[in-house]
């Protein structure tokens, strides 16, 4: 391996290395705890070496928040299931969909609320993103004319619920409930 090769291999790892310690932080204390001073503490790097990698804190929520959406295409495609009727199909979609936001709250702020630097619907939206949202899509279109904007609402629909919940203004023992409700809704669009 030449010199270039490997500088560039550490210069991956660091990379690495700031978004775990970014998302770990915010796992533990919340995204007001991430700081660009504390992640350099936190990983024994000096600041400038942060900025090398990344431009802003934003840059950084933005890198943490593109992992996410890896995490979440996959397992939206999962839930769906191969023998499960389109009704089932979407349901289990919105289902997997809120527990991904439940269960990964600092992960999903960093993905859906919080300042990131991406780009969505936009020529250059990153296929990590795209394959999400088609994974939404799959499961929306077989009951609607225009997919894009039924899957946007299906979507903007699961946030808000996912939203209200996480900052208990909607009663949480009521999300099966609110996804059979939505689900009705979304399988008889036309």
């Amino acid at each position: 391996m030449g010199i270039s090769e490997r500088k560039e291999r550490e210069r991956t790892e660091r990379e690495q290395r700031i978004i775990v310690a970014a998302r770990t932080l915010a796992e533990r204390d919340g995204w007001a705890s991430v700081t660009v001073r504390r992640l350099a503490q936190e990983i024994e790097y000096s600041q400038p070496v942060l900025y090398a990698h990344f431009k802003n804190r934003d840059a950084i929520v933005g890198a943490v928040a593109l992992e996410g959406f890896a995490e979440l295409g996959p397992a939206l495609r999962t839930s769906a299931g191969r023998d499960a009727t389109p009704a089932e199909a979407i349901e289990a979609v919105a289902t997997a969909y809120l527990e991904f936001a439940f269960e990964r709250p600092a992960l999903y702020e960093a993905m859906f609320v919080l300042p990131s630097g991406l780009r969505f619907a936009k020529s250059d939206t990153p296929q990590v993103l795209r394959d999400g949202f088609g994974a939404m899509m799959s499961v929306v279109e077989p009951f609607c004319a225009d997919p894009e904007i039924a899957t946007e609402s299906f979507w903007a629909a699961l946030h808000g619920l996912a939203e209200l919940e996480r900052h208990g203004r909607i009663r949480a023992a009521f999300r099966g409930e609110r996804i059979k409700y939505i689900v009705s809704i979304f399988a008889n669009v036309s």
